[in-house]
């Protein structure tokens, strides 16, 4: 009896089976999604616990953009001033959170990363499991240099917007105004760089082709910009570059793997048909 009840306790935890030819009903899907985001979720709670801890630490890390992008603005501008204020009594502490639960969600990319990949290839086959291991060797480093690219690139767009500031008014950075700003960054950047990593996904399950991929290129291409300039709110055109180049150039790689991918399927099915039309004449 007690057996059976902590079953019933537990059993929202549970991934539902699929069937024998690896189909699921809608409400399974359902239960699925359930379960991918609950796991997720704890995860980042869990890192974003660890984060708290370490969260002196990184409020350094945190500031450093900020920082790096004050000290060049007063160089250029002699005698400009620009600082960096919390204006509410609860403003700490929700920076606090703010930093932990953003490198809660970093550390535990590996998590939610597989099991995206597992909600959207469930049912993997012992032979298709190799895909799994080869999406989160390029998914968590991708997205990785992603948020370190952002990062690097934070400080330069920090100065460009201050050297609008109006000559001998002083520049009040609200923390947390400013935190949403470089999080944001370095989320866009992070998830940007994911996108090779989807397409392939998406090709490998047999959602988008290669040849899709090719008639969709210049469109992409486009996008790829239109999406930076508006995900780099800065008019430093320097960012919006180091987000839209390395898209466009994995999107390209993204075609090829695809286009290689899907030849060997083509392959492996015309061997299929001359295997089965050998067994017809024999």
């Amino acid at each position: 009896m007690a057996l059976r009840l902590h079953q019933l306790k537990l059993g929202w935890l549970t991934p539902p089976a699929p069937t024998v030819d690896g189909t699921m009903a809608l409400v399974d899907h359902l239960k699925e999604l359930r379960y991918r985001v609950v796991i997720s979720a704890i995860a980042i709670v869990l890192m974003t616990a660890i984060g708290l801890v370490f969260h002196k630490d990184l409020t350094k890390v945190v500031m450093w953009p900020i920082d790096t992008a004050i000290e060049s603005y007063k160089r250029s501008n002699p005698g400009a001033q620009s600082e960096v204020i919390i204006k509410e009594l609860t403003g700490g502490f929700m920076f606090m959170l703010k930093i932990a639960g953003v490198a809660g969600l970093i550390a535990s990319c590996p998590v939610w990363l597989y099991q995206f990949w597992a909600f959207i290839v469930p049912g993997l086959l012992a032979n298709e499991k190799k895909y799994a291991v080869r999406f989160l060797g390029s998914a968590i480093p991708l997205f990785l240099m992603g948020v370190a690219l952002g990062y690097i690139v934070t400080p330069k767009g920090f100065a460009v917007l201050l050297n609008f500031n109006p000559e001998g008014i002083l520049n009040l950075n609200d923390l947390n105004t400013f935190l949403a700003f470089e999080l944001r960054m370095l989320l866009v950047f992070g998830l940007s760089f994911l996108l090779p990593v989807v397409l392939v996904a998406l090709n490998m399950i047999g959602v988008v082709k290669a040849t899709q991929l090719a008639r969709a290129r210049s469109v992409a291409v486009f996008s790829c910009f239109v999406f930076a300039a508006i995900a780099t709110p800065s008019v430093d055109p320097f960012a919006m570059l180091a987000l839209a180049l390395p898209m466009v150039l994995m999107y390209l790689v993204s075609e090829l793997i695809c286009k290689a991918h899907d030849k060997a399927v083509a392959s492996r099915s015309d061997e299929i048909v001359l295997a089965d039309d050998r067994v017809s004449v024999d």
